[in-house]
């Protein structure tokens, strides 16, 4: 789990080259009809393609389209309240209207997509997700996920993926970036950058204080969005044991120091009670995984605000693994982490939805949201993990997990009533992303 081995991209790939080369790869596909969606983001991409590097990056406006959603049964997570006959306006990719039908006005000659006998939530957020390929990116978005927060690629990727969106957001999930793992064994990392090579030769690996600083620094002049950092092992490798402990406290302090400089948080892959506990007493944003995470613990990350993103869905998978050893870690940490989730959930620690879908196989963020139902939380606060809690995990909470004026025009339409049957978020009969329906 946590990431998969990628081969390495072209040597020609620069800093620089990693936001030109998606905005080509944006133009490129939308011009190819790659998605039938593509086209009109495409145009859109073509116009902003005049815009300087920094509008790229977050200052200019997103591609998207002008769409009105007519007759279903909205429902907002914030309030949980349902409104049947609904009509949410999409103009540019942004909400500017939502209401009954009759409150709220239609432009005349807008295109509409009928959502009569189906039930109209805003687009979910998978909070822990290795988008390495635009392939993944495009089966995160379809099956629900508008918008997402990476779990590191091993090449910046996931800063590729980024930018993409933002020019052709029928093609990727709204994304937050993680950059590289901040990790003692950086594998094939120390090629994503040549000022990470060096790191290659030291013994010990990324453990000083002074290699810890320069990983995130090399992040960060990348343009990375947040952290990734570990304290256990992995538990989707069998021959690792996940409860052994990466680095000290003072490790992920020091980890944690150099983030904050830059006004970054940090998220943090984690099993042991004691890790989850050193992590979260050196201030990371984010607990990843964390099975064995204790009441203790819990009751810190409640006073500090810290954030828990379980990924149920990853644990799942192992007890389905065909490796002996991975299936039997499935199914014992499984029932374990759910007790933690409810524990969580009860104490008021805040929850975040993920998958941490990798490989070339990403899982819908549906199933996470059922696997929340399933470890206690009831309908509605599931729901919320993956709308309004994980926006608000991302920064994003006031564009991102509702549908409501100045949000973005992000949807998806299920057959019925998911307050009743959280499962059909699993499987959304259309999804729509910045007002482009796919």
């Amino acid at each position: 789990m946590c990431l998969e081995a990628i081969p390495p991209p072209s040597p020609s790939v620069t800093r620089r080259g990693v936001l030109a080369g998606a905005a080509a790869l944006a133009g490129t596909v939308a011009v190819s009809g790659t998605a039938a969606a593509a086209s009109s983001a495409g145009a859109a991409s073509s116009a902003g393609a005049t815009s300087s590097p920094g509008a790229a990056r977050g200052g200019g406006t997103p591609a998207g389209g002008d769409l009105v959603i007519r007759g279903g049964t909205l429902l907002d997570p914030a309030t949980g309240e349902v409104t049947e006959n609904a009509v949410v306006v999409i103009e540019r990719g942004t909400v500017r209207a939502a209401g009954r039908e009759g409150s709220v006005a239609v432009p005349q000659g807008a295109e509409t997509l009928d959502a009569h006998g189906q039930w109209v939530l805003p687009g979910l957020v998978d909070a822990h997700i290795h988008l390495s390929t635009a392939a993944e990116a495009r089966d995160a978005v379809r099956q629900g996920a508008t918008s997402a927060r990476s779990g590191s690629t091993t090449f910046y990727q996931d800063i590729a993926v980024r930018e993409l969106a933002r020019h052709s957001p029928a093609l990727a999930p709204r994304l937050t970036a993680a950059g590289v793992f901040v990790t003692p064994d950086l594998g094939d990392t120390v090629l994503a950058d040549p000022d990470v090579t060096p790191l290659a030769r030291l013994k010990d690996g990324v453990r000083s204080a002074e290699a810890l600083r320069r990983v995130v620094e090399v992040n960060l002049a990348r343009g990375a969005d947040v952290i990734k950092t570990r304290v256990n092992e992995r538990a989707g490798l069998p021959e690792q044991d996940p409860l052994a402990q990466v680095y000290s406290y003072e490790q992920l302090a020091e980890i944690v120091a150099a983030a904050r400089r830059r006004g970054k948080g940090v998220l943090c892959h984690s099993y042991s009670e004691q890790g989850c506990h050193d992590a979260v007493t050196a201030g990371i944003r984010s607990l990843e995984h964390g099975a064995f995470v204790g009441e203790r613990t819990l009751r810190e990350m409640r006073r500090r605000g810290t954030y828990f993103t379980p990924t149920l869905t990853a644990i799942a998978g192992l007890a389905e693994s065909t490796n002996p050893i991975l299936a039997e870690r499935g199914r014992t940490y499984l029932p374990v982490l759910k007790r933690a989730v409810l524990a969580a959930h009860e104490l008021g620690v805040p929850l975040a939805a993920g998958t941490d879908s990798s490989g070339g196989t990403v899982r819908p963020i549906g199933r996470e949201v059922e696997l929340m139902r399933a470890a206690g939380l009831s309908a509605l606060d599931a729901i919320r993990t993956a709308t309004t809690g994980a926006a608000r995990l991302l920064g994003v909470d006031r564009t991102v997990g509702r549908l409501g004026r100045g949000y973005a025009g992000d949807a998806i339409l299920v057959p019925g009533d998911p307050l009743t049957d959280v499962t059909l978020l699993k499987r959304p009969t259309r999804v729509i992303r910045a007002g482009i329906p796919l």
